[in-house]
């Protein structure tokens, strides 16, 4: 293992990865919503028809191999014609932050960008989260303030679903 070295993940990747998820999610102060499981991430990531991708950071530790991660998956724009990558979690440890380890993945991902010809590199922020939106203005990203996320989830995705009202 190369320490730094930025690469796709791999299946012997996944537990690892998955633990980082907890991680972060305990930092998002969610960890409560971090349910998915190794194997949900291995069907998604490997499985026979991937819907997820990842990069990696190897970086020895003495209690993990890898320093850090990018999920990432494709959305498409109808406005550029064209696919976009939308980044669910950037995620380096704590101990590696300022390594530099942060901007190589988000610039792995802009250059998968280039190289595919997407037109975009999406993900959104905790508005709390202010050292992550500072990390993320110095590298050109622009927060979209005129857009507002919404979401359907558990029984309201299921009623709607059924076509039940509220």
């Amino acid at each position: 293992m190369t320490d730094g070295l930025i690469r796709r993940a791999e299946p012997d990747d996944v537990d690892e990865i998955v633990a980082m998820v907890g991680d972060l999610a305990e930092y998002e102060h969610a960890r409560h919503e971090a349910v998915a499981t190794p194997d949900q991430f291995r069907q998604a990531l490997f499985g026979p028809r991937p819907t997820v991708y990842a990069h990696v950071v190897e970086h020895e530790g003495p209690d993990h191999r890898l320093g850090g991660f990018a999920l990432w998956f494709l959305n498409f724009s109808t406005w550029l014609g064209v696919n976009g990558i939308y980044l669910e979690d950037l995620y380096v440890r704590p101990s590696l932050r300022g390594s530099g380890y942060g901007s190589t993945l988000l610039r792995t991902l802009a250059a998968e960008c280039v190289e595919n010809g997407y037109g975009r590199l999406e993900w959104w922020v905790l508005d709390w989260n202010a050292p992550s939106r500072d990390f993320y203005a110095a590298h050109g990203a622009q927060a979209l303030t005129e857009w507002i996320p919404y979401r359907v989830t558990g029984d309201a995705l299921t009623a709607l679903a059924r076509g039940d009202s509220r």
